[in-house]
């Protein structure tokens, strides 16, 4: 299986439109001659077409120099990862390895045909003085039939991909395609196809008055599907995203836990957390592991004795695949497509009560002062470990109940949210030491058990601890620009 990161922009014209000479535009020098190529593709989806309300297209296509199975991830118009799978004459199921990827967007359940494109292509190739491939220019006439509803459409739009250029030549050839008459196109051409079908699938809002908690749990469950498939395979920054996406709709469900039964809201945050288990042990260890062998390297060469970066990176990298195996058999599991689907009936579903903005502002001043007063022990406390881990915690519940409000107030909303996360971000750092240095004394003793050389871990285990002391000035301040009045004000209101 291939996986690519697809940078591109989508554009329509009128029937007047010409494509522009596009020489000059970040580094254009010439363009070549156009090739043309006739692609078919069909589209698969659940019934309810979550696969498109999750971003996801999923599509066998033959022609062009890519046929095969594709899965892309993303909203058009921007940064899309789209994994590609060799397809043999006589396949109609997706193959296993692809199917794995989209199961949390299809919520587990079976996939059918729902779509199919018909596209006859012009494409032609921006170079470089070099003679280097900067991007693709497509022009595609366009023939579109639900499978389903048996609706019918026909377009002509415009694609340009980058290959090796950059989001200067986006800009620049976006500038010189608006001034030709181009407009954006904000859709993929599946999503196009499926309009009218997917505008009845989406959900109206079962509180309106609640929409600001609603619609920011929605956000976070996309985001939780959005990053499985680079989850399932690995990516730091999957796994990060999707372990924050986690926490937030965990936070949120406490936070405004009154809007739902408590019952099955509860029990939903237990299962959330029971997948945040299965995430943490990969992100942590990715984390762990570039942060010792930074530390390891700033080290001068003297102070370094016995195979220390060695010894850490075969235990980091043994602790991955452990956890990281771990991670894909919950993934794969029914209970992550269950609790999925109860998210779903969660935020999909009716309220447990009426509410409007004085009942979520009031539970939003709550987490903020909640954080206030754990920060305060923890300091009278003299900055006990524990504590200033506890403060960490509830000032992300803070800043994630201060997100909900975002969309509503807009600016001072966001200057408040800016200085929690630089308060939490201080927090974690010193968090960080603390998970560090314990790291490091049990590597210390797995050491000196195998007769090795325990001196540099001590080194590291103290520069660790007079980096934790230097954090609290830091972190004392951030709290008290996060308390200005000026940037909590709106909280009154």
């Amino acid at each position: 299986m291939a996986r690519v990161v697809e940078r591109e922009r989508k554009y329509s014209g009128d029937e007047e439109f010409r494509l522009p000479d596009l020489t000059g535009c970040g580094g254009v020098v010439t363009t070549s001659d156009a090739t043309t190529h006739d692609l078919d593709a069909v589209y698969l989806d659940t019934p309810d077409l979550r696969l498109a309300r999750s971003g996801f297209a999923l599509r066998r296509r033959t022609g062009g120099h890519d046929a095969g199975w594709h899965l892309k991830v993303g909203a058009a118009g921007g940064a899309r990862t789209e994994y590609q799978f060799p397809a043999g004459p006589e396949d109609t199921d997706p193959p296993a390895g692809l199917a794995v990827l989209f199961r949390a967007a299809a919520r587990g359940g079976p996939v059918a045909p729902a779509a199919r494109i018909v596209t006859r292509r012009r494409e032609r190739r921006l170079l470089d003085a070099a003679g280097r491939v900067l991007a693709e220019v497509a022009e595609d006439s366009v023939e579109a039939r639900d499978l389903v509803s048996g609706e019918r459409q026909g377009w002509h739009e415009l694609e340009v991909e980058l290959v090796d250029g950059g989001e200067a030549l986006l800009d620049a050839v976006d500038a010189r395609l608006r001034e030709a008459g181009a407009r954006a196109v904000p859709v993929s051409k599946s999503q196009r196809a499926l309009g009218r079908r997917l505008a009845a699938a989406r959900p109206a809002p079962a509180d309106p008055r609640a929409a600001p908690v609603l619609d920011y749990l929605a956000d976070q469950r996309d985001a939780l599907i959005a990053n499985y498939p680079g989850a399932w395979g690995g990516d730091e920054d999957a796994v990060h995203d999707m372990r924050v996406a986690g926490r937030r709709l965990r936070s949120t469900l406490r936070t405004f836990r009154g809007l739902w039964d408590r019952s099955e809201s509860e029990a939903l945050r237990a299962e959330l957390s029971w997948l945040g288990g299965q995430l943490g042990p990969v992100r942590d260890t990715q984390v762990m592991a570039v942060r010792l062998a930074e530390a390891v390297r700033a080290e001068p060469d003297e102070l370094v004795l016995g195979p220390v970066a060695a010894r850490l990176a075969e235990r980091f990298a043994a602790d991955l695949a452990t956890a990281l195996g771990d991670l894909r058999a919950a993934l794969d599991s029914d209970r992550c497509t269950d609790l999925l689907r109860r998210l779903d009936a969660l935020v999909e579903g009716p309220t447990a009560r009426p509410v409007d903005a004085r009942w979520v502002g009031r539970r939003v001043r709550r987490a903020v002062t909640r954080a206030d007063r754990r920060l305060d022990r923890a300091l009278a406390a003299g900055a006990d470990d524990a504590a200033l881990h506890e403060a960490r915690k509830a000032y992300k519940r803070a800043r994630y109940a201060v997100e909900v409000r975002e969309p509503a107030v807009g600016g001072p909303v966001g200057r408040l949210v800016g200085r929690l996360k630089e308060l939490q971000d201080q927090l974690g750092a010193h968090q960080d030491s603390v998970v560090t240095r314990e790291v490091l004394r049990r590597q210390a003793l797995r050491a000196y058990a195998d007769g090795e050389n325990t001196f540099t871990y001590g080194i590291l285990h103290a520069r660790q601890a007079a980096g934790a002391d230097r954090d609290v000035p830091a972190l004392v301040r951030a709290a008290e620009r996060a308390r200005k009045r000026k940037v909590r004000r709106w909280l009154k209101g």
